[in-house]
């Protein structure tokens, strides 16, 4: 509520309209998460990319080689270095000097954005038999990238082994002998596959 004297009814129904609309608009950009607010910016921004495109392409005419043309242009604005084969320093994970390797879209930033962009595209509409985000090539491609980056700077991603923390568990949970050969301590594996 305003302390301020009332000029008019018109003035005051306008003014408190404004508010309503205001709070409106503030209460609906304050309940996005985070994560609704980057996938927002991602699908239009790669929206934008499509029709800037010559010709332009309709956003649910767009393919995999699309996405994967996408993915090549970001690439200029990383901020991840990855060595070429050539140069001194590759797969060093901390290099002593700077080098004129080329900086790259990291991994795991491409790797969340298809994700955003493949949920983006399904709640706007489209299929997920065709969704090009998720087809086949794109995962290819990002693991491509991935083994890259890792070959680069000498550091290999790991995968993690669930199966074998989960015996160790039961192992140290068994509370005698007995060994992690029984055969009861398999049979929580089958719920995981």
């Amino acid at each position: 509520m305003s302390t301020q004297p009332r000029k008019d009814s018109t003035e005051a129904g306008s003014s408190s309209a404004t508010a309503v609309l205001d709070t409106q608009h503030h209460q609906g950009a304050a309940a996005l998460s985070r994560y609704e607010s980057q996938k927002r910016r991602d699908w239009n921004t790669f929206g934008q990319y499509l029709k800037n495109q010559a010709p332009p392409v309709p956003l649910f005419e767009c393919n995999c080689n699309h996405v994967l043309e996408f993915l090549r242009y970001l690439d200029q604005f990383g901020k991840t270095k990855v060595h070429l084969h050539g140069c001194v320093f590759f797969g060093q994970p901390d290099p002593p000097a700077p080098c004129t390797c080329p900086l790259r879209q990291a991994w795991g930033s491409l790797d969340a954005l298809i994700g955003r962009l493949r949920a983006a595209y399904e709640e706007h509409g489209g299929s997920p038999e065709s969704n090009p985000f998720g087809n086949g090539a794109i995962r290819v491609y990002l693991r491509e990238v991935k083994e890259c980056q890792a070959k680069a700077r000498g550091i290999p991603y790991k995968k993690k082994k669930r199966k074998r923390a989960q015996f160790k568990a039961n192992d140290d949970g068994a509370g005698g002998g007995g060994g992690g050969n029984n055969n009861n301590n398999n049979q929580p594996m089958k719920h995981l596959a």
